[in-house]
């Protein structure tokens, strides 16, 4: 991930917010995902949910996360949506996820993390210790959603 702060890019001097993306080379197939973008507040004395927009074209994602943060302390990230269709695929990044987070973090972060994983496994059982969840979706399923995604987005 990069960051660039001010309102970088959107021809805004006095600039107070900040935006974080990732840097990839022009050819990157990442560029032509779907790109998301999240707005929050910038300093940790402001009490609000964080609210997500898009999809977009990563261009315009960017464009509009400038614009936002140029004049007000937000943050704004922009990140690609990855439409995975099956668990495996997910399940391998996150254990991606995983792996690089465990290389940058500490012993004492790696601990937090696990014991919140163990409440959430909690949460998830019934008065029998029985896990209660929807079956995943198959690809065809997702793939289907995908397209009547696409249909609201392109519906006038």
């Amino acid at each position: 991930m990069s960051w660039a702060g001010g309102g970088i890019g959107t021809g805004h001097d006095d600039g107070v917010g900040a935006l974080v993306t990732l840097d990839l080379p022009a050819d990157s197939p990442v560029l032509a995902l779907p790109w998301i973008v999240t707005i929050g507040p910038l300093s940790e004395d402001e009490e609000w949910d964080a609210v997500v927009f898009g999809p977009y074209e990563q261009a315009h994602a960017l464009a509009l996360a400038e614009e936002v943060v140029a004049d007000e302390e937000l943050m704004a990230v922009v990140e690609p949506v990855i439409p995975h269709v099956s668990i495996d695929a997910i399940r391998e990044e996150i254990a991606s996820a995983r792996a690089l987070a465990t290389e940058e973090e500490d012993d004492d972060a790696d601990s937090d993390a696990d014991k919140d994983e163990d409440e959430d496994d909690e949460a998830d059982e019934d008065e029998d210790g029985h896990e209660q969840h929807p079956a995943p979706p198959s690809p065809d399923e997702i793939r289907a959603g995908f397209a009547r995604i696409a249909a609201r987005l392109t519906a006038t």
